[in-house]
């Protein structure tokens, strides 16, 4: 039997509550928690709560208007087509956007535009990965997956002074 160690830990933001998981290896998972729902802390290890305590250095900074990049190691679970989409949304630097149809590109698959959209929608790292950068070919925020959906992702383009069409 395998246990994996990892630890879970909630941190408030202006957006409301984040849960952050991490394992021995690396940054798992950001949640953004709504409502009422509770996040409970699991096994810990020191090097999974290093990994946690650098993500939530990382979000305070972010949210206090920092533009560096995240720099730790992220264990992205997905499929191969959504770990070649999530790798190029982290190139996407602060203040900029690309559209869906331009990753579609990038990525090699040029008619792929649409299952880029759900493999955007299941980032299990946002923010970090900055799927929030993602928009229509014409600017338009097309949906956000994300604590409250589109009005919290209006929240962090504003944030970086990035500029949409509704």
């Amino acid at each position: 039997m395998v246990i994996e160690i990892g630890c879970t830990k909630v941190i408030d933001t202006p957006l409301g509550r984040i849960a952050i998981s991490a394992s021995d290896e690396a940054l798992v998972e950001l949640t953004f928690l709504t409502g009422n729902a509770k996040r409970l802390d699991f096994e810990t290890s020191d090097l999974a709560v290093a990994h946690i305590t650098r993500a939530a250095d990382w979000l305070r900074n972010y949210f206090s208007g920092d533009k560096a990049d995240y720099q730790g190691p992220l264990d992205l679970s997905g499929t191969d087509f959504q770990k070649a989409v999530w790798r190029e949304i982290s190139t996407i630097k602060h203040g900029q956007t690309l559209s869906y149809g331009e990753i579609a590109h990038r990525i090699g698959k040029p008619k792929a535009s649409r299952a880029v959209g759900a493999a955007v929608g299941a980032n299990p790292i946002p923010l970090i990965v900055p799927c929030h950068r993602v928009m229509g070919a014409s600017g338009k925020i097309t949906g956000y997956s994300g604590g409250d959906g589109i009005p919290t992702k209006r929240k962090l383009l504003a944030l970086e002074k990035i500029e949409y069409v509704e």
